[in-house]
């Protein structure tokens, strides 16, 4: 069984009478990058605050690293890194003295300091901005000193809060690059984004935290299957062809206006090959025929406008995927 770079069960923070934390259990396999998603509010900061020994929680428990958050909170930092969503960058001195700062804070030797610090500044690209004021650095610049930063003390598990929050779209996938290559250093990445797209990406696991808790979880094929409305949308330009493509199959939707058939599918290879058979078998002849299954938008409006998902399959005005 894969080693749990973080295993929490039950946390619990409350603020006042408002609780951020309801009993949110987490699991995640060393190596990978698991991503929670969540709305505005919904909890994702005091997780990472909480995993990461920033904060107690007032209840539950957590190991990260193979150490308990609450009675060995030096072994947990000792080996994780975090990166906020407001960077922890100095403006008003240059990237290589923040590097060679946070060397200091590790305790390196100046020697050793000088060595790490070379040797990130070129992986992440800031070799000719060194010299120069972080406040010069653009947004993506900044956030990847940040991320260098971070690794000063070689983590094993790294805590990314919404890391891309602001950036690009450039500035983005760069950012999706150097969390991939840290992942095949075997680094662990835990990851909060509001980014659907970012999460689909990046993350071999996904959670969605909603109202302080967890609403679901698994890979993102997983939770998208949570989520009905999948469908194989049959267009016609002949009016005859798709009347006999009408009364054969009575479990698709007509749209006679449009001369289209909306069949049920889960959009699986097995589905749609049936489907092509079929149509074969008949002699009909579709014009065109695209494909829909949900995506982790569906997935998250229907988690976060409310727990429980919707009974009646979305119906989108455009497919996501065609297939002619």
């Amino acid at each position: 069984m894969t080693d749990l770079a973080i295993a929490a069960n039950g946390l619990r923070k409350s603020y006042g009478d408002k609780t951020v934390l309801d009993g949110v259990d987490v699991a995640v396999p060393e190596g990978t990058v698991f991503a929670l998603l969540g709305p505005n509010g919904a909890g994702k900061t005091t997780a990472v605050k909480i995993l990461s020994t920033l904060i107690s929680a007032d209840g539950g428990q957590a190991q990260v690293a193979g150490h308990d958050i609450a009675t060995s909170p030096a072994g947990v930092r000792a080996a994780i890194g975090v990166t906020g969503q407001f960077s922890a960058v100095d403006g008003l001195i240059t990237g290589e003295e923040n590097m060679l700062l946070m060397a200091d804070l590790h305790h390196l030797s100046k020697q050793e300091g000088r060595q790490v610090t070379a040797e990130l500044l070129e992986r992440f690209d800031l070799v000719e901005a060194a010299k120069k004021p972080a406040s010069t650095y653009s947004g993506g610049m900044k956030r990847r000193l940040d991320i260098a930063m971070t690794l000063v003390g070689n983590p094993r598990i790294i805590f990314l809060d919404e890391p891309t929050t602001g950036l690009d779209p450039r500035s983005r996938h760069n950012m999706w690059g150097i969390i991939r290559e840290l992942v095949t250093g075997g680094v662990t990445v835990f990851l909060t984004t509001q980014y659907l797209e970012e999460a689909d990406e990046l993350a071999d696991r996904i959670a969605v935290l909603n109202d302080g808790r967890i609403a679901a979880e698994g890979t993102a094929e997983e939770l998208k299957r949570l989520i009905p409305g999948g469908h194989v949308r049959l267009r016609f330009d002949d009016p005859a062809t798709y009347r006999t493509a009408a009364d054969a199959l009575r479990e698709a939707t007509r749209d006679d206006e449009a001369l289209s058939l909306q069949i049920p599918s889960d959009g699986s290879q097995r589905e749609l090959r049936s489907i092509l058979d079929w149509l074969d078998a008949a002699g009909i002849e579709a014009d065109e025929l695209t494909v829909h299954t949900p995506d982790l938008d569906d997935v998250f409006f229907a988690l976060t406008d409310s727990t429980k998902l919707p009974t009646q399959p979305s119906q989108p005005s455009q497919p996501k995927e065609n297939v002619r």
